[in-house]
């Protein structure tokens, strides 16, 4: 069996950049074994020269991206004084780059990670959203971020669509009248909950195209003018016993709505 073998990853951030790099490369070596040693968040002399004294010991490579420049040199120094081979993966690209825009680097540590944590939050957000459209898993209400509530065919599945790909997880709940809301509703922070309200006669037009789309007769009662009334009327009296913020969804677009949304509930 072949002799373990270490290599120590050092990074003034996260250090996955390093540790990613590291194990791209390192599948070309399956033979060996090697373990990866990750030193995150190392922004002072002491944890280099901690990190460096652990590493001669064990014999390692040390792998590091120093987004700051003073540090970088201080690893690279460090290593050539106690003779540990040592790889900067960052300076060289970072000196690239500042080359071809004419710019010099921020030197913030972090910025690349920022970024991935908003995009795991985005996707988080989506599929707590997807999971918690139009009544589904109304247990689950007072983990949403916005809670919205409206008949059917107010733009409540888009909206929450649209507003979760701005990282907000939301909810929807339908309310038909002569069915009870679910007790959740009441559980949650006020605060969080936009109801929708539209035009009865532009309520009457989107459900019948609705209906011919699915090729069903739109004369139908679910598009009927006097039931879609009764429903708008159950909808404001309900909401009108709550604390809750009412939103008139007629002829807006989907985005001018979220901004609505976002600015009466004090998200934006």
């Amino acid at each position: 069996m072949a002799p373990l073998q270490h290599v120590y990853l050092l990074s003034d951030a996260t250090g996955e950049t390093a540790e990613k790099m590291a194990s791209a490369a390192l599948s070309q070596f399956r033979e060996k074994q090697v373990r990866l040693l990750r030193f995150s968040n190392v922004r002072t002399k002491s944890q280099v020269y901690q990190a460096l004294d652990d590493a001669l010991e064990k014999g390692a490579l040390v792998v590091y991206t120093m987004v700051n420049r003073e540090l970088a040199r201080l690893v690279r120094d460090e290593c050539d004084a106690l003779g540990l081979p040592a790889i900067d993966l960052l300076t060289p690209l970072l000196r690239k780059l500042a080359a071809f825009f004419g710019l010099s680097p921020k030197e913030t540590p972090g910025l690349l990670h920022g970024v991935d944590e908003d995009y795991f939050r985005r996707i988080e957000a989506m599929e707590f959203t997807v999971k918690h459209d139009d009544g589904q898993e109304t247990r689950h209400l007072p983990q949403a971020d916005i809670v919205l509530v409206g008949v059917s065919r107010t733009s409540k599945t888009p909206l929450s669509i649209y507003l979760s790909h701005r990282g907000w997880k939301v909810a929807n709940v339908p309310l038909v009248p002569g069915i009870e809301p679910p007790p959740e509703l009441a559980e949650i922070d006020p605060g969080r909950v936009a109801c929708l309200v539209i035009d009865p006669q532009r309520l009457v037009e989107i459900r019948a195209a609705r209906m011919k789309h699915l090729g069903q007769d739109p004369r139908l009662a679910y598009a009927d003018y006097a039931r879609v009334e009764d429903e708008i009327r159950f909808s404001r009296a309900y909401f009108r016993r709550n604390p809750w913020v009412v939103i008139d969804v007629t002829g807006k677009a989907i985005e001018e709505t979220a901004n609505e949304v976002l600015v009466k509930l004090k998200m934006k």
